[in-house]
């Protein structure tokens, strides 16, 4: 191949391989242009800097070797001196490049074969670069494609303008594809990679579900009706929460269609998925109470500090509202994000009576009351002996059977039976160690002390070592999978927050934090106040 190869024909090359990658027609060119130099660095010495330029309109090909001026010539390949310049060029100064023009050569087949790799391989880094470009602004789209082959389970899937992976865990569970089949997905990663960008797709992605929905129904393409929440189970089940922002549209109604042809539709692209559509509730536990559908639930109680609920369904229900295997309660509790416990109407009444039971022993034991007593107070909504020991005699009065006398005289009980109480915890934590310093932090009580003690708890240093969770206990998991650790504080009714500050005033007691700039910004804040005023 001679570099003095018909100039039109090396144009038509560089557009026709521009045209087949779908890449810039200069970019060609500059990677023919290396391909040129590399091959003249063969023949004139590996370490002279010899450039090719290929005008991309007449194709002219030019090639030169540039050398630097210097005062003392280290390289005689790519540097000269002064005075060797300002022959070529009288102008010249220390730090110019002079170039002079090469003559024609004709490439060897080494050089030949050197030069279509660097050809080769500049045209894949552009092609792969582009590829990355177009695709990764794509991601959260629905694609559509052709099943190219099948690897390992996992599907490789022809785009047009590149290729796409379906992983074997982003299939459908018992879907098959073919090569030559129809695929559509969820474009959800796109990365750069050794080998080429690659492209991530996915047909279990809740998000997928997101994009059939607003494909298939129109008003949610046109904002009128709002997916809150999905929840899926892939090839199973799923749980859909939608929202209405126009009264006179049902947003379930809409997403259904008529006869059921529009969820039918994405029921048949998901391998026959059944789908719940749920309507969405700003309250909590109306929301709940719709995503256990179809399941009746009888009452709700909501522990907003741990997000759990606890639901509370008819005996026969039970099963309806866990699901088989627990898929039901599973979905609800992913579509919420909610951790939701279910009980029979016939459990959390036995429990209630456990309950009661459980604090009439208690009054009868600390006060000294028969068992009549007993129930009155437990009745009454009493938990324990220091509500009893601090709410105002009133209260106790109004309860049938007690008079003043009887409510003074219980209350006096109360007090003794707490200092008794307090006397046995203070002792405990001498016999653990605690020292007193932890009790100046705001909120802790002795029987608190007891806990941290009996938790390596034992003084202003060890607390300001903890985390929330340490106090407050933690749950890893979800669902019946969920393991539960018990923190040192638990039982006590600490919150994270309350939990946070003590262990903050603990690090500023041991001296771990400065509370001067927190003080500044609040001085801050005021003198901003004050000035608004």
């Amino acid at each position: 191949m001679a570099i003095s190869a018909n100039r039109l024909e090396l144009l038509q090359i560089a557009d026709a391989v521009a045209r087949e990658k779908n890449i810039d027609k200069q970019i060609v060119l500059n990677a023919m242009a290396d391909a040129i130099s590399k091959a003249a660095r063969s023949r004139y010495g590996a370490e002279t800097d010899v450039r090719a330029e290929i005008h991309p309109k007449t194709g002219e090909l030019k090639l030169s070797r540039h050398l630097l001026v210097v005062e003392d010539v280290e390289n005689d390949a790519r540097e000269l001196t002064l005075e060797e310049a300002r022959r070529r060029n009288p102008a010249a100064q220390i730090g110019d490049s002079i170039s002079e023009t090469l003559p024609p050569f004709d490439f060897g087949r080494i050089a030949a074969q050197s030069a279509k790799q660097v050809i080769v391989q500049k045209v894949r880094d552009a092609e792969r670069d582009r590829q990355y470009q177009e695709f990764k602004d794509r991601i959260g789209e629905i694609i559509n494609g052709t099943v190219k082959r099948v690897e390992y389970g996992n599907v490789i899937v022809d785009l047009g303008r590149g290729e796409a992976v379906i992983r074997r865990d982003e299939l459908i569970p018992r879907e098959t594809f073919r090569p030559g089949d129809r695929v559509r997905s969820y474009l959800f990663d796109v990365r750069r990679e050794v080998r080429g960008p690659q492209i991530f797709l996915s047909r279990t992605h809740p998000q997928f579900m997101t994009k059939l929905f607003t494909a298939e129904v129109p008003e949610i393409y046109d904002g009128i009706v709002e997916i809150k929440a999905v929840a899926r189970d892939p090839g199973s089940r799923a749980k859909i929460a939608v929202t209405s922002r126009d009264s006179s549209i049902d947003p379930v109604g809409a997403c259904v269609g008529m006869r059921g042809s529009r969820v039918q539709a994405i029921v048949q692209e998901l391998q026959g998925e059944k789908i719940d559509i749920i309507p969405w509730s700003v309250d909590d536990a109306t929301f709940i109470v719709n995503a256990l559908q179809p399941a009746e639930v009888v009452k709700v109680v909501l522990d907003e500090e741990s997000e759990r609920i606890e639901v509370i369904v008819p005996d026969d229900q039970l099963s309806l509202a866990i699901g088989r295997r627990g898929q039901n309660v599973r979905l609800a509790s992913q579509l919420t994000g909610w951790d939701i416990d279910i009980l029979t109407e016939t459990d959390e009444s036995a429990r209630r009576q456990k309950e009661f039971a459980e604090r009439t022993e208690l009054f009868m034991k600390a006060l000294n009351v028969d068992e009549v007593v007993g129930q009155l107070l437990a009745s009454e909504g009493f938990r324990n002996v220091e509500e009893i020991a601090y709410v105002d005699p009133s209260e106790l009065t109004s309860i049938e059977g007690f008079d003043g006398d009887m409510a003074g005289e219980i209350q006096s009980r109360s007090h003794e039976y707490l200092s008794r109480v307090e006397a046995e915890q203070e002792a405990r934590r001498l016999e653990l160690g605690v020292q007193d310093d932890l009790r100046e932090i705001d909120g802790i009580t002795t029987p608190m002390l007891v806990a941290l003690g009996e938790n390596d708890i034992k003084n202003v240093e060890d607390l300001a070592g903890c985390a929330t969770d340490d106090l407050t206990g933690w749950t890893e998991g979800k669902g019946p999978e969920a393991v539960h650790y018990k923190g040192a504080l638990e039982g006590f009714g600490v919150s994270k927050a309350i939990a946070e500050n003590m262990i903050m005033s603990a690090r500023l007691k041991a001296g771990w934090i400065d509370a001067l700039p927190v003080a500044e910004e609040e001085t801050e804040v005021s003198e901003e106040e004050a000035s608004e005023k």
